[in-house]
């Protein structure tokens, strides 16, 4: 009789714990400290009493900032974090009551890095030195091609401040060669580097079309898209033939090389 009572009564009690953590919501924020403290605008609570953060912990350990207002900072300096250390923030909230983050990115890196150094040799071969990284964002390579920016390559940042040294093995064009060095953070802001160039003297690639074949037919190995009518690309890739079998009869552009060019599927 005892045991069915105790099981009752732990029954009872796991039901009201579950159902007070059903009137509550979590916020959960994780990723690095980048040296910024998070900011929360906190609504009132519907109930007219008190706001709507009831606790705020920082991995794992409930802080001591003051919560009890309209707004309030969880102040991660007095941490004792270093840059890049993990952190994991949770902003416990009543039910129909929830705060918002100001600053969502406060824990994702920026991009700050400054190039010491840029260069690119006769073989397209992309070396690059830089600084004051905070945190570990990938790089894209780009060329400009085909009248536009075309990204080639990515290489991940090792994202500390000191000097750090990366280099990418391009695929040179006829002509003139440009590259660049571009960075996004989470928001998608865009930070590059200089312009670094070189004239090749490789001969301009050349193609043909095979309505035999369906394929086109370039005269060496060569990155190339293929764009439809309403310049979607239907067709991209690297390499010394295109298969286009699957294609439907019409007009399509070309851009390889370092050229633009059009053709008539038959």
């Amino acid at each position: 009789m005892r045991i069915e009572m105790k099981r009752t009564l732990l029954s009872s009690i796991l039901v009201f714990f579950l159902a007070l953590v059903g009137q509550a919501g979590v916020i959960f924020i994780e990723g690095t400290y980048q040296l910024r403290n998070v900011f929360v605008m906190n609504g009132e609570n519907p109930e007219g009493v008190g706001f709507c953060t009831t606790e705020v912990r920082v991995n794992g350990d409930v802080t001591t900032d003051e919560i009890n207002s309209s707004a309030y900072e969880v102040d991660l300096s007095q941490y004792g974090f270093k840059m890049g250390d993990k952190v994991e923030i949770e902003i416990i909230f009543k039910e129909g009551c929830q705060p918002t983050v100001l600053n969502p990115g406060a824990l994702k890196p920026a991009t700050t890095f400054e190039i010491s150094d840029i260069q690119v040799d006769a073989n397209g071969l992309l070396t690059w030195s830089t600084i004051n990284e905070q945190g570990a964002l990938p790089f894209v390579v780009q060329q400009y091609k085909w009248n536009k920016w075309v990204n080639i390559g990515q290489i991940d940042g090792i994202g500390t401040s000191n000097e750090n040294e990366y280099q990418f093995q391009a695929g040179p064009i006829s002509g003139l060669n440009r590259f660049r060095i571009v960075q996004k953070n989470f928001e998608g802001k865009m930070r590059k580097s200089p312009e670094v160039s070189f004239n090749s003297e490789m001969n301009p690639v050349t193609f043909k079309y095979s309505k035999k074949e369906q394929k086109i037919v370039f005269s060496g190995k060569t990155a190339f898209e293929v764009f439809n009518e309403q310049g979607q690309i239907v067709k991209r890739g690297s390499d010394s033939e295109i298969d286009v079998s699957g294609l439907r009869k019409n007009k399509y552009y070309l851009a390889y090389d370092n050229l633009d060019s059009e053709f008539m599927k038959k």
